[in-house]
């Protein structure tokens, strides 16, 4: 059986020029290595294939696989993660995770959102900024917390995102849309508890590998899981599980219900933050899961769980495989 790795490294784009900045969410080496070394433990061939494009020109020479893994980012526009989907859809090749329209909407934080409100479940209040001038009609009070609207990785995630007042909304607005070219999402600032949901499996076989709570221990970001605290997380952050609780119970419902409304297939991850009752409410969905063998927050949870690293691949290929068997 043969798989083929379809992967953004990051050494390859910062070679051809682009900044450490743009490639924040690609991989590094340690983590295609990981992948690759898990794959081939569990009995595959594996096949270093690369990004969309080197794929794209395979598939056309006619090479095709068993399956392919598929963790690529996308560089440009934001339905950049929905390309390598569509490619592989386009020539009949079965791929691991989420197809084109989920990998699109996830993406778009607004867009997604809206999905999860229309399926009744809960999600901060927010709007869309897409120029500063836009701030004036933005109906939500203070405290609140904004963001690139289409980034991954906490990219555009800083100690400026929580803001306090009017004013630090349009500074941070007018900077985030200048810094970016896109527009900006503002939430109600949620400033309860925030856990993170891992799920593998499809349809009715879909289940929850954990439930982890994201503690911010350390360092001058302390109001939200920032870029610099994925960074730093050693220093930084404390994971820990919950369970035998109100907060595990309620977050593996809404998340497992947030994964079959956004069409997440063979695993991914939700994030939610407590409101100031308590209640769980979707921040974002990650139908493309970080997958570093040691600091991504899915394995994390895998192993806090009592599972392996090989483990969380094997479930991963083991639903896309039956969900594409004929």
């Amino acid at each position: 059986m043969r798989v083929a790795l379809a992967y953004d490294l990051k050494e390859d784009y910062l070679a051809a020029g682009f900044s450490a900045a743009a490639v924040m969410e690609f991989d590094g080496e340690d983590t295609i290595a990981g992948i690759d070394g898990a794959l081939t433990r569990l009995g595959w061939a594996t096949v270093r294939v690369g990004r969309g494009l080197s794929l794209a020109r395979r598939l056309v020479a006619g090479e095709r696989w068993d399956l392919v893994f598929n963790f690529t980012e996308g560089v440009w526009g934001r339905s950049r993660e929905a390309q390598v989907p569509a490619l592989c859809e386009l020539f009949d090749q079965p791929y691991t995770f989420a197809d084109p329209l989920t990998c699109a909407l996830t993406l778009d934080k607004a867009m997604a959102k809206r999905v999860i409100r229309d399926h009744g479940l809960p999600t901060a209040p927010f709007a869309v900024v897409r120029s500063p001038a836009d701030v004036a009609a933005v109906q939500l009070d203070p405290p609140l917390f904004v963001k690139p609207v289409a980034e991954g990785s906490s990219k555009g995630v800083t100690g400026r995102s929580l803001v306090a007042d009017r004013a630090g909304l349009a500074d941070t607005c007018a900077m985030l849309i200048e810094s970016f070219g896109q527009d900006v999402l503002v939430e109600r600032y949620l400033p309860g508890r925030e856990v993170t949901v891992g799920i593998v499996g499809n349809g009715a076989d879909a289940r929850v590998v954990a439930v982890m709570e994201v503690l911010i221990a350390a360092g001058d970001e302390t109001a939200a899981y920032t870029a610099a605290n994925k960074e730093e997380y050693v220093e930084r952050v404390r994971y820990r599980l919950v369970a035998g609780e109100p907060l595990a119970e309620e977050s593996r419902r809404i998340a497992l219900a947030s994964y079959h409304a956004l069409g997440c297939r063979d695993g991914a991850r939700v994030d939610l933050r407590c409101d100031e009752v308590g209640t769980p409410c979707f921040l974002e969905a990650n139908p493309l899961p970080g997958l570093n063998d040691v600091r991504s927050d899915l394995p994390i949870m895998t192993r806090l769980a009592g599972h392996s690293f090989d483990e969380l691949i094997s479930w991963i290929v083991d639903a896309a495989r039956s969900r594409a068997a004929p």
